[in-house]
């Protein structure tokens, strides 16, 4: 089966939150390569950019990667208010969902509290404090 993982662009901040991130889901950084690591004659990297991140992975649980780069300025900012997407996370338990959402959630804006959804499940969406807007959710007829 597909394995999908999420891939966030950030303005320059993708370290900070990924540090913020790995704090709340544990789990190691699988892989860390800043611009300057690509540099190169053909290809420049201003000095600006140099330690900016390229690529960054953080293993969540055996099969889950949440990946990101800063996006070099001359490509433009990326809208941190897009509401486009969401991140899902499903859970195993409330425990493990409210650990998630209050911690994901600190310094940013609870969209919907978690707590019982009309559709039986455990639900709460937020965007974090880099704009990254999430669901956690927690289903207990899933089958896991």
């Amino acid at each position: 089966m597909a394995v999908i993982n999420p891939h966030i662009n950030f303005n320059g901040n993708a370290e900070e939150a990924f540090t913020f991130y790995k704090s709340v889901f544990g789990g190691e950084f699988r892989k860390i390569m800043r611009f300057k690591d690509l540099a190169s004659s053909g290809i420049p990297v201003s000095e600006k950019e140099a330690n900016k991140i390229m690529h960054i992975a953080l293993q969540i649980g055996k099969s889950n990667m949440l990946i990101a780069n800063d996006v070099p300025e001359h490509m433009g900012q990326v809208n941190e208010n897009e509401n486009r997407s969401k991140i899902s996370i499903s859970t195993e338990s409330r425990e493990e969902a409210d650990k998630l959402f209050y911690g994901l959630s600190a310094g940013g804006e609870i969209e919907g509290p978690i707590g019982d959804s009309p559709w039986g499940s455990y639900f709460g969406c937020f965007r974090d404090k880099y704009g990254i807007e999430w669901i956690v959710e927690f289903d207990s007829n899933e089958q896991r």
